[in-house]
């Protein structure tokens, strides 16, 4: 700690020092300045410059310290110039639109005034029921460590006290992507392997990459809440990895303690959730009553954690700047809106996903003539769950953006059915004009309110009124693609066959729509893939493609299927009855993690890699290259994603039928072609066994794959005793 952080922690009282650990919201202009006054640590952006300078200049200048306020919000992917949701960006396997986001958000914000943002969510989630799946980046641990690292780096820069940046905080401490039922805030029981393979580790990948602060779950996990979970906040965050920023506690998640039945009142709470590691308690109850009590003596507290917790939020504020200049420019502007909205539509078509593409459906001709219908043919909505309502709205609808975008063809609109409503007369029109042209886009989906949090869905199926239009439509003959705008994963099974090519944008931000025309004219060639299964049915969840291998697996005419995109087996199927299957629904999910085509062709050259490597040259740090070559055999420019998995042939633990250990989107003009390498090292190979991660000897199954087609290799650590 430095000197100034060390001299102002022995000037303050105990009531200064509890004050600096708590950050509130909701209060009225009136009662932020008191509170500043007062020397609370921290308050929410009071939505402007020029209002958050007011308040920091109380702070600094009315308050007995001079001590500067920590300024957050939840800027989660844009403060005014929105990007995809983090869900979508996940789906560009390009983790510079991640950082992008966040570069550009950490700019607008920290303008503003904001120099403290709740994002990223960097929760594993397997259960698309759950709402607040479109805050993070998916089912692959892997993947989303990738993009936990490079949004943490585009808030913070190299410098906290940079003018663009702010500190970022990794949420949800953690497990919360684990609710059971997928509904939010709800309990989670689990083993203590799964939570350090699966949940812990984006959270420490996120540390690791200099994360500023942590903020705990809601969730209580294997019976203990996690605002009171000293082993995980203190034993594993603090000591274990060495954590020296800050821990910040969720909304009103400490008073929450009592409803968890874990504390008699919201005093045992405050106690409770500061002697567990939460180093600032957001909302509830003031920890310095209005006339200047403490809530806790200093015999109810340990001294010692609420020093720590005092440094490190000292500590913070002296990181990002604040004490040498907690003023922004009121009048000077970040980055122009111009880069900014041109970096959001670069991302945008990086994260749109191809999924179906009978006969070439897209892009659109030209000389066709195309019927645009359905809900998202003329809204805005577009922007997303979790954006503020001061954001930059979107300004043209899908409608208007194809008009501009399409050459050579003509373009007919009509609504057609709302999102949950469609009247006879709106299905008839869209019929009898879609019965005249050459090509149906169907802009469908569930709007951004269906998504995010508290915002759990027992039914992910599109709403009826839009399954009536695409069933409709799709009987007349005339081809039909569906552009699906979407917050989560859906089950689409009750229309997918019937429809030529569906294509996934999510929902993509301001510039969104012109993302959209831009990808159903040609003008991008969608890359994306998929970061989160589409299971076949909502009785399938949580799904997730690197599922443990099982005892029985399921088969198909008798052969093992090894993952569940495998060959499909259709639900009448009587091989091996006993197995581990549905006997109502065929094999596998209907989108795998991974998948997405593209306009282009690609062909994958053999996988090599060294056959064998001793184990003590790996535990030394050594690597084993994979090396692929990728070629674009047709006839445009596109973007391959290449996928490099591992599987363990045998353990002393059950393994998962594969694990993501690379990936790589490469751009390749037609008939260019390029040689990527893979780097696996120990930790690609190690599993938990108690508290232990471990690399075993033994063959490891490595392949590569991009969605439609797969090249295998096989890697050999010798045994221990072989290295001495």
């Amino acid at each position: 700690m430095s000197a100034r952080v060390e001299e102002l922690l022995a000037r303050m009282s105990w009531e200064q020092k509890l004050f600096q650990l708590q950050i509130l919201w909701r209060q009225d202009p009136t009662m932020q300045h008191e509170l500043a006054r007062r020397g609370i640590g921290a308050q929410f952006w009071p939505a402007s410059a020029a209002a958050a300078n007011a308040l920091q200049r109380v702070a600094v200048e009315e308050s007995a310290l001079g001590i500067p306020l920590l300024i957050g919000l939840d800027v989660v992917h844009g403060q005014f110039t929105i990007f995809p949701t983090p869900l979508a960006q996940a789906a560009s396997f390009d983790p510079a639109v991640a950082t992008a986001d966040a570069r550009f958000s950490a700019a607008e914000a920290r303008s503003s005034g904001v120099n403290w943002t709740f994002s990223p969510m960097v929760d594993v989630t397997r259960d698309a029921r759950w709402g607040r799946v479109v805050e993070g980046f998916g089912e692959d641990v892997f993947l989303a460590s990738r993009f936990a690292a490079a949004k943490v780096h585009g808030y913070q820069g190299d410098r906290l006290s940079a003018r663009g940046a702010v500190a970022a905080c990794l949420k949800h401490f953690v497990a919360y992507g684990a609710a059971e039922a997928g509904r939010d805030y709800n309990t989670v029981d689990m083993s203590h392997r799964r939570l350090h393979e699966t949940y812990l580790e984006t959270f420490r990948v996120g540390v690791a990459a200099g994360a500023a602060s942590v903020m705990a779950s809601f969730t209580a996990l294997n019976g203990v809440p996690m605002h009171a979970n000293a082993a995980l906040l203190t034993g594993v965050l603090k000591h274990e990895w060495g954590f020296a920023g800050v821990v910040v506690g969720d909304a009103e998640g400490v008073a929450q303690l009592v409803d968890h039945g874990v504390a008699a009142d919201e005093k045992a709470a405050v106690a409770l959730a500061i002697e567990a590691g939460v180093d600032v308690v957001m909302g509830g109850v003031l920890l310095v009553g209005d006339e200047g009590r403490a809530l806790l003596a200093p015999d109810e507290l340990s001294s010692a954690r609420v020093d720590d917790a005092v440094r490190r939020v000292l500590a913070l504020k002296e990181r990002l700047g604040l004490f040498d200049n907690p003023y922004v420019d009121e009048g000077a502007a970040a980055l122009t809106a111009a880069d900014a909205r041109e970096s959001a539509r670069e991302a945008a078509r990086r994260c749109i996903v191809l999924l179906r593409n009978e006969d070439s459906a897209l892009p659109i001709r030209p000389g066709s003539r195309v019927l645009l219908a359905g809900p998202y043919a003329r809204s805005t909505d577009h922007l997303g769950a979790w954006v503020q309502h001061f954001a930059t709205p979107v300004a043209q609808p899908v409608a208007d953006a194809l008009a501009e975008a399409i050459a050579g063809a003509t373009l007919d609109v009509v609504d057609g059915a709302g999102f949950f409503a469609a009247s006879d007369d709106q299905i008839a029109e869209a019929v009898q004009r879609a019965a005249a042209v050459d090509l149906v886009v169907l802009a469908v989906g569930e709007p951004s309110t269906l998504s995010g949090e508290a915002s759990s869905r027992a039914d992910i199926t599109l709403p009826a009124a839009q399954v009536r239009l695409i069933r409709a439509v799709a009987a007349t003959g005339t081809p039909v693609v569906v552009v699906l705008a979407t917050g989560r994963p859906l089950v689409v099974e009750d229309w997918i066959e019937d429809v030529d090519a569906l294509l996934v944008t999510w929902h993509l931000g301001i510039e969104g729509p012109a993302a959209i025309a831009d990808t159903l004219t040609g003008r991008a060639n969608p890359g994306g893939r998929l970061p989160m299964t589409f299971p076949r049915s909502v009785g399938q969840v949580p799904i997730h493609y690197d599922h443990e291998s099982t005892g029985r697996p399921p088969r198909t005419g008798g052969r093992i299927q090894s993952a569940p995109d495998a060959e499909l087996a259709g639900p009448d199927n009587t091989d091996d009855y006993y197995t581990s299957k549905y006997i109502d629904l065929a094999l596998g999910p209907r989108f795998g993690f991974g998948a997405g085509l593209s306009y282009t062709t690609f062909a994958l050259g053999p996988l090599e890699l060294a056959g064998e490597v001793a184990h003590a040259e790996l535990e030394a740090g050594a690597t084993v290259d994979a090396h692929v070559r990728i070629e674009n055999t047709g006839h445009q420019a596109g973007d391959d994603v290449v996928q490099l998995f591992v599987r363990d042939e045998v353990a002393s633990r059950t393994q998962p039928v594969k694990r993501l250990c690379g990936f790589a989107r490469v751009a390749l003009e037609p008939g260019e072609s390029t040689r990527v390498t893979f780097a696996l090292d120990a930790d690609d190979l190690r599993f938990w066994i108690d508290d232990e991660h471990v690399l075993e000897p033994g063959a490891f199954a490595v392949w590569v794959e991009d969605g439609t087609a797969r090249v295998d290799a096989r890697l050999v650590v010798t045994g221990i005793e072989d290295d001495a």
